[in-house]
């Protein structure tokens, strides 16, 4: 995650589809009286303001990978704290009641270690509270994966296949965080998000998973890439009459309460 170059404002541009499930994952949250929250991997401060919303009273923190994001959070969100800082090697100054991680865990390995790891820095009766894209089979990761093994650039970009790796099973989650938790509610949920046409798919992942692809690109081999992209997806997503697509999103939520 951290090797591409994010972009906050073509990450915002799906903003309110992109926060709900960010809001979903918030209203499973068991705590009413948080002191102390940290949103891990907070993007450009969508997510981190439902902390801010939810608990008007507590201290929230946000780190991230990128400076350009945390920079973004800041504007956003001038009275809160944020910091550059890569979640698998960071630590809280003291515990926390909420650990929030929306849509960042899928691109960090090791949540046999990780995980566990983090439920260590929680209070009592606090929840490490976790959403992560279950996507990796949908027809627009599998035809990214297939444009990337292109021999123009295999050599380069099918590195980036590497940046996101399967995540487990709901099963493989309980047994992993119930030793160290009180409660674990796992869930797993099938967004379908409306969107204008292949354009709007594309334009979609350009500022999530097509970004770690793109960004080992020039100019004009980002067009060629983008080009086989859109005529892979016209194979699985066809427009409706009024020239909306339909996009399947699966996403596992997991929040685990210490």
């Amino acid at each position: 995650m951290r090797k591409a170059d994010w972009s906050p404002d073509q990450y915002l541009k799906f903003e309110d589809e992109r926060t709900r499930p960010a809001n979903d994952l918030l209203s499973a949250v068991p705590n009413q009286d948080v002191q102390f929250a940290v949103d891990l991997g907070c993007g450009p401060g969508n997510s981190t303001e439902l902390l801010v919303k939810r608990y008007p009273h507590a201290e929230v923190h946000g780190i991230d990978s990128s400076a350009d994001m945390t920079a973004k959070a800041k504007e956003r969100l001038p009275d809160c704290e944020f910091a550059v800082a890569d979640i698998d090697v960071w630590q809280p100054q003291r515990n926390a009641d909420l650990l929030y991680a929306n849509a960042v865990m899928q691109w960090l390995p090791d949540h046999d270690r990780l995980f566990p790891r983090l439920t260590g820095f929680l209070s009592a009766g606090g929840s490490l509270a976790i959403q992560m894209p279950d996507n990796l089979q949908e027809a627009t990761h599998v035809a990214m994966r297939e444009v990337a093994a292109d021999a123009r650039w295999a050599a380069r970009v099918t590195q980036a296949d590497a940046t996101r790796g399967e995540i487990g099973t709901a099963s493989f989650y309980y047994q992993l965080l119930r030793p160290h938790c009180q409660r674990v509610d796992i869930w797993r949920t099938t967004y379908h998000h409306t969107l204008q046409g292949l354009d709007g798919i594309i334009e979609w992942f350009k500022g999530s998973a097509l970004r770690p692809y793109l960004s080992l690109l020039n100019s004009d081999e980002r067009a060629d890439f983008l080009d086989k992209y859109r005529r892979r997806l016209a194979q699985s997503y066809k427009p409706m009459d009024d020239g909306i697509v339909l996009l399947p999103f699966p996403r596992m939520f997991i929040v685990a309460t210490r």
